[in-house]
């Protein structure tokens, strides 16, 4: 590859893998296996691990952006935010830029990832032309569509560690303009809004307007928007949602916005989507003295990892009489066929607002032949779907356990045909898990590459918080 070295980084890219070597070798047998990283944007409560992590601290770059293949070699613990910096001056985006600056190229590929480029273009992992992964076994093996290691490129997605970890990633990129001019569209009916993501997905346009990007919001069954972006050089004062402007509320009083590439970006980022308030930073006041570059995902996860180890905010609700509450931090993917039914449903039962919208459908094969297979998470492809997230927290109901709402969630979802990512809390029992989340191919593929099962299975991992 004729790789293009990124300016600003500097990546040792052979010295920080045979350092990830050395530290994968020096976990005793029997002891669990853990990155030694700072931030997760993973909401699953582990077991405390004691042993020290595997050092993956010069593993957070991009080696190369290749502005010709339109393509980049990138580190596995590379944010998007430092992927994002070093391909926009070459006029290219990763094909899918999930919504959080934190989340990792690797962390999004073995545990999956979405944005408003998902309806044309798929998960992350889709953008994948061969990975190294660090397997159980302590090899470093290369991982492409097909040849000898095909099974561990096909079974990496949703593996969540357990097959493995990325110390580099190929990805394609798309080329992308200075601007997303964006039109907030307002439904008053869900079967009129799921209609509208079958248009623009099978034509990628809404009316006359090529369209480059969907997702949206519901706030209600009766008030739901699609934003529908297009990829521009025309951009005359774009909206700033950094400062004391808000983006989500924007939807409501705004028929047509600009943002910068970078600001459209991140456009979740500065408030969590909407999950800022809880720390009280929509309030005006605090805005304004809670400092700008402090408004970041990252930050607001940590606070919530101080609250579950310390469980100051539980404590004082108890003072206050009112009752316990369960956190509901889940992302979904629903048939569209079925997205009205269930966002009335959830409404009618869990009745969390707002929650996120991603119209979602896997990439076209760019040849002849059937479409790639994912089995770890077996989404159909030529199906559309449309990822739901809904993030927060509900009243225990007296009589009922926490946990209960979860599980309610986790049975509709399957009962219409959909699926659950596997970053929060998961409730399945084995057998429901191995038959939604490709238990038999995992097996094999586990086998062959940590025949002494050194990493922790993904059941572990996604179910008992091992």
């Amino acid at each position: 590859m004729r790789a293009v070295r990124v300016d600003h980084q500097s990546v040792d890219h052979d010295s920080a893998v045979e350092q990830l070597r050395r530290s994968y070798a020096a976990v005793p047998p029997g002891e669990p296996v853990r990155l030694a990283k700072r931030t997760s944007n993973l909401f699953r409560p582990r077991t405390a691990v004691h042993s020290p992590g595997l050092d993956v601290s010069g593993l957070n770059g991009v080696i190369g952006v290749d502005p010709e293949a339109r393509t980049a070699d990138v580190q596995g613990m590379c944010t998007y935010e430092d992927l994002v910096d070093a391909t926009l001056p070459h006029g290219l985006m990763p094909l899918v830029v999930p919504q959080l600056r934190t989340i990792t190229l690797g962390g999004a590929v073995t545990g999956l990832g979405i944005e408003s480029t998902s309806f044309r273009n798929g998960l992350p992992h889709e953008s994948v032309t061969e990975m190294d992964v660090l397997t159980g076994s302590g090899e470093i093996v290369t991982a492409r569509p097909d040849g000898e290691h095909a099974d561990l490129y096909a079974a990496f997605p949703n593996s969540m560690g357990s097959l493995g970890y990325a110390t580099r990633l190929r990805i394609e990129l798309q080329p992308i303009r200075r601007y997303v001019a964006t039109r907030n569209v307002r439904f008053t009916g869900l079967e009129a809004l799921t209609e509208a993501v079958a248009e623009v997905t099978a034509t990628r346009s809404w009316a006359g307007v090529d369209v480059d990007a969907m997702d949206g919001v519901m706030f209600s069954p009766g008030e739901a928007y699609l934003v529908l972006g297009t990829f521009t050089d025309d951009g005359e004062r774009p909206s700033d949602y950094t400062g004391q402007d808000i983006y989500y509320r924007s939807l409501r009083r705004r028929t047509r916005d600009t943002l910068t590439t970078y600001d459209y970006l991140w456009r979740w980022d500065t408030d969590w989507f909407w999950c800022s308030s809880a720390f009280g930073v929509q309030h005006p006041v605090v805005r304004r003295l809670w400092p700008a570059h402090l408004r970041r995902s990252d930050v607001y996860h940590r606070l919530v990892r101080l609250e579950h180890r310390h469980g100051v905010a539980a404590r004082i609700e108890r003072l206050r009489g009112r009752p316990a509450r369960e956190r509901v931090v889940q992302d979904v993917e629903i048939p569209l066929e079925r997205t009205a039914d269930f966002l009335r449903w959830f409404a009618g039962n869990v009745g969390m607002t707002p929650v996120w919208l991603c119209p979602l459908r896997l990439r076209e094969p760019a040849g002849p032949g059937s479409a790639r297979s994912w089995p770890l998470y077996p989404l159909r492809p030529g199906q559309d779907y449309v990822n739901i997230g809904f993030w927060g927290s509900v009243p225990i109901a007296e009589g009922a356990a926490d946990g209960d709402v979860n599980r309610l969630i986790e049975r509709v979802v399957s009962e219409m045909g959909g699926h659950k990512s596997l970053y929060s809390d998961a409730y399945y029992d084995r057998d429901s898990f191995e038959r939604l989340y490709g238990g038999p191919t995992w097996r094999v593929v586990r086998d062959r590459y940590d025949p002494e099962h050194r990493l922790t299975g993904l059941y572990e991992k996604a179910v008992a918080r091992a």
